[in-house]
């Protein structure tokens, strides 16, 4: 199944056609963020996958699979070829860059998730903001202390997730939770509908121009290795987003561009950006107001 969140607070099933299976109703789930009320709940959908679609696509405004999860727990340098894209351009890290081997994953702020069709808006004028594509789960349950063999179980399903990112030396979360950073969707495909997670084709192009073309068995560690690694130091929560890295081709974004995501298996985003007209160099952090 493909669940969707749209118009606010309605959960639906994305047809195959592209449209849109209200459940909300036909399930009684009343909440803003109905497919963590779904994971948590008693509910069953599978009765009205075959229904006639309510909407077509085009007609609601998808949202975040999960609209605010309690936690973005993010690997990075996940890919070879990306680590040495890193190494080898110090615009997109810097001398403290690393991999989960080394320091572990990184947080990104929950404020920060989007669904592709608020689209992405670039915080500075005179900063360096790249895309990055990667493969996205949402935890199905509370996992604690789990081996990797084990943590297959508890992951619900699989998403598309742009990791939007500001360069430059402060810290990695905070460069990676403006706003509209975290781009979410279209929809969470239960794992059960996916055969092998690590053998997707990824593919993000800009304004038409493949960018980034991968397959996540090319990462350097699993999807289940990175929740028995975040599961040591804390809980992860049923609803909690999990990303896996980006590979190498990450490029700058600019006011009016157009990026297009799309992970095999789980479908496509179309996503804008936009420009505030705001200079990072204009901002200053004082004591006290002053």
């Amino acid at each position: 199944m493909r669940f969707v969140r749209f118009n606010q607070g309605h959960l639906g099933l994305l047809t195959d056609n592209g449209g849109v299976i209200d459940l909300t109703n036909r399930l009684g789930i009343e909440s803003e963020d109905p497919l963590v009320e779904y994971i948590n709940g008693d509910y069953d959908a599978s009765d009205y996958t075959d229904a006639d679609p309510d909407y077509d696509r085009s007609e609601v405004e998808l949202g975040s699979p999960v609209k605010r999860p309690g936690k973005v727990i993010a690997a990075p340098l996940n890919y070879e070829n990306h680590i040495e894209e890193a190494i080898a351009d110090k615009d997109i890290t810097t001398d403290e860059w690393f991999s989960i081997k080394d320091k572990g994953y990184f947080l990104k702020a929950p404020s920060s998730v989007v669904g592709p069709d608020h689209g992405i808006e670039l915080p500075f004028v005179d900063r360096r903001v790249d895309h990055e594509i990667e493969l996205a789960f949402v935890m199905g349950e509370d996992t604690k202390d789990v081996d990797a063999d084990e943590a297959w179980d508890n992951i619900f399903g699989y998403t598309i997730l742009l990791d939007i990112s500001v360069r430059g030396d402060q810290d990695r979360s905070n460069r990676k939770s403006y706003d509209t950073f975290t781009v979410v969707g279209p929809c969470v495909v239960t794992a059960d509908e996916i055969e092998d997670p690590q053998d997707l084709q990824m593919e993000l192009q800009l304004n038409g121009e493949r960018r980034q073309y991968e397959n996540t068995g090319d990462m350097v560690y699993t999807c289940a290795d990175i929740v028995q690694y975040a599961s040591i130091g804390a809980t992860i929560e049923a609803g909690d987003i999990v990303t896996t890295g980006t590979p190498e081709g990450v490029s700058e974004l600019n006011n009016g561009d157009t990026v297009d995501a799309e992970i095999e298996s789980i479908g496509s985003m179309t996503v804008d950006v936009t420009q505030r007209d705001l200079s990072f160099a204009d901002v200053n952090v004082q004591k006290g107001g002053q």
